[in-house]
């Protein structure tokens, strides 16, 4: 009986959660449609393309909203076993408060886990194919960069000249092995420039044992230059490279561990590779704690009158643990606290308020 009675709440909670997931894909594809079009509009494109960017996209938002998903998703499903009495029905078989939190919680947990290994895979693939084909459609297409398995390349328009910098890697503040390629207006390459690593803290970098050719008519002049230092101006600075790669979404959990050193060595800082790594880590842990959370505050009492004021309840608590959250990743962005930690309090806090409402729950 038992068996029985556990396959219909876990059943009956992962089709309410695909119902909940499916209606938030939908809500998410015609929401970010809308913006697809607008970057669209005036390039040479067919109308399947947005709406193929948007279901590559939106997935990915989808996990990212995952532990509110299953919050809302368990709130729905334990105000359904209530109203219908299965609830009072369930537990007529021996089956407590707890009993059923834990379960369901441990639903969550595995299929958070199905999320890491086998979904998110996909997801990241989608991702990057969304971000590769906007990147190739990009009107500005001035100023990119790029770090790959071949260093870092920058591409930037000042006045009417550009430039192509290349360096071996992005160590810390610090571009190793820099060439800097100035061209013309006609294309025509009118100065190089080598140095040995640039500090690019600030606009105004500081080249460091550097060596200047200039060319004229695509010949080296002879007055080749070499200098200790040289200050030289640009659009970017560590900071602003690194907030393009802060975005691992396109790396998947798996590949996260497998090529942890191959990402540092493309330009991956350790600590924002470690943040993504227990940000995953996290998510199967924070679905079974917002599983646990929603029975707290459902199914303590067997009203159906209160179905008003549960849902105000979810509401609230969403925006509260979702800037919570927030707020923790910008704690640790700005290194007030470890970024390890700010990953990990959200789910600390949430696990002592649940703790205390164990003995709630158990009670009834």
């Amino acid at each position: 009986m038992n068996t029985i009675i556990n396959k219909y709440l876990v059943l009956g909670f992962f089709k309410t959660l695909i119902n909940a997931i499916l209606i938030f894909v939908a809500l998410g594809v015609i929401l970010n449609l809308f913006e697809e079009i607008e970057f669209f509009k005036n390039l040479n494109s067919s109308l399947s393309l947005p709406i193929i960017l948007s279901f590559s996209f939106v997935p990915t938002l989808i996990i990212e909203l995952l532990p509110f998903i299953i919050f809302l998703t368990s709130m729905w499903y334990f105000l359904y076993l209530k109203s219908n009495r299965d609830l009072l029905s369930i537990k007529t078989f021996g089956y407590s408060n707890l009993k059923i939190s834990l379960l369901l919680s441990l639903a969550a947990f595995i299929f958070g886990v199905i999320v890491l290994f086998a979904i998110n895979p996909i997801t990241s693939t989608m991702i990057k194919y969304y971000e590769e084909t906007k990147a190739r459609y990009s009107r500005d297409i001035d100023h990119l960069i790029s770090i790959n398995k071949n260093g870092v390349w920058i591409k930037e328009l000042v006045g009417n000249n550009y430039r192509i910098i290349s360096a071996k890697n992005l160590e810390k503040n610090y571009l190793q092995d820099v060439t800097i390629y100035i061209f013309n207006i006609n294309n025509e390459m009118s100065q190089r420039i080598h140095a040995e690593k640039a500090d690019i803290q600030s606009n105004t970098w500081d080249l460091q044992k550097t060596t200047i050719y200039n060319f004229v008519n695509d010949k080296v002049e002879e007055n080749i230059i070499t200098l200790e230092s040289l200050d030289f101006n640009s659009n970017y600075t560590f900071d602003k490279i690194n907030s393009l790669f802060r975005n691992l979404n396109t790396v998947s959990f798996l590949s996260l561990i497998t090529e942890y050193e191959i990402l540092n060595k493309k330009g991956y800082s350790k600590k924002i590779l470690n943040e993504k790594i227990n940000r995953f880590i996290a998510l199967p842990v924070f679905l079974s704690l917002m599983v646990f959370l929603a029975s707290i505050f459902t199914i303590g009492s067997l009203k159906r009158n209160e179905n008003f004021y549960f849902i105000i309840i979810s509401i609230i608590t969403c925006v509260v643990v979702y800037y919570f959250k927030d707020l923790s990743l910008a704690l640790g962005q700005t290194e007030k606290i470890s970024l390890i930690l700010s990953v990990w309090m959200p789910i600390i806090a949430v696990t002592l308020f649940c703790s205390i409402g164990v003995i709630q729950i158990n009670e009834k």
